[in-house]
C-alpha cells in the first residue's frame, strides 16, 4: 500500500513539474520588449507622425486569468492551404494543432499555425502563428483580431498567455499585409487581456 501511494506522489509531482510556468514577470517583459520595439525607427511599424508621439502601447492589465492552460492536440494529413490576408498576398500555411482550453466556463478551441516559408528559415524552424479573434474586437481591441507568437509544444500541455497577445502591423499602418484571422479561430468570449487598439 505504501509503495502505491509513494508512486500516486511522484506522479503527481511530475505531473506539476511537467505544467508550463507563467509569471507576472514574464508578461511584463514581454510588453516591454514589445514597447522597445515599437518605439525603435528601425522595427516599428508605425507610420512617422505617430512614431513622433509615440510613448507606449495601450495594455490590458496583466491577469493570471488570462494566462490559460491548454491541451494541444497535433494536426495529422494536413494540408498547406492561402490564408486571406489585408492585401492579395496568400502566403501557404499549414495547420500545425487545436488548442483546447476553458475560460468563463466555456470550452474553446484555437487552431495554431506554422507559415510554410517561414519555417525554411534559420531560427524559425518550430515557429508557430496562433491568431484570435474575440467579442472585445472593434471595441476595446483592434476590429481584425490579435495574434500570439508560440513555438512548437515540448507536451501536450500548452500555455497560451493572452497577456502577450499583439495587433497584426496593419493596425498601425495600412502599408503592410497581415493574416485575417481564420473564422475558425473567433472567440466567443471577451479576452481582456494583450494589447488594446492604437487608434480609436
Amino acid at each position: 500500500m505504501r509503495k502505491s501511494i509513494t508512486v500516486i506522489l511522484m506522479w503527481l509531482a511530475f505531473g506539476a513539474m511537467a505544467q508550463p510556468k507563467w509569471t507576472v514577470a514574464d508578461a511584463e517583459a514581454a510588453q516591454k520588449k514589445l514597447n522597445q520595439e515599437y518605439a525603435d525607427p528601425k522595427e516599428s511599424p508605425l507610420t512617422e507622425e505617430d512614431l513622433k508621439q509615440f510613448k507606449g502601447l495601450d495594455f490590458y492589465p496583466i491577469a493570471q486569468k488570462y494566462a490559460v492552460l491548454a491541451q494541444f492536440v497535433k494536426a495529422q494529413n494536413e494540408k498547406p492551404f492561402k490564408m486571406k490576408t489585408s492585401t492579395t498576398r496568400l502566403p501557404e500555411y499549414v495547420k500545425y494543432g487545436e488548442l483546447h482550453f476553458e475560460l468563463d466556463g466555456k470550452k474553446l478551441k484555437l487552431n495554431v499555425y506554422q507559415n510554410v516559408e517561414l519555417a525554411k528559415k534559420p531560427g524559425y524552424e518550430d515557429y508557430l502563428f496562433l491568431p484570435f479573434s474575440d467579442l472585445t474586437c472593434g471595441k476595446e481591441s483592434y476590429i481584425g483580431g490579435r495574434y500570439i507568437d508560440m513555438r512548437f509544444p515540448k507536451s501536450d500541455t500548452v500555455l497560451i498567455d493572452f497577456n502577450t497577445a499583439y495587433n497584426p502591423y496593419c493596425a498601425y499602418n495600412h502599408k503592410y499585409s497581415c493574416p485575417i484571422v481564420p473564422l475558425e479561430n473567433d472567440l466567443g468570449v471577451a479576452i481582456l487581456a494583450g494589447v488594446k487598439k492604437f487608434h480609436d
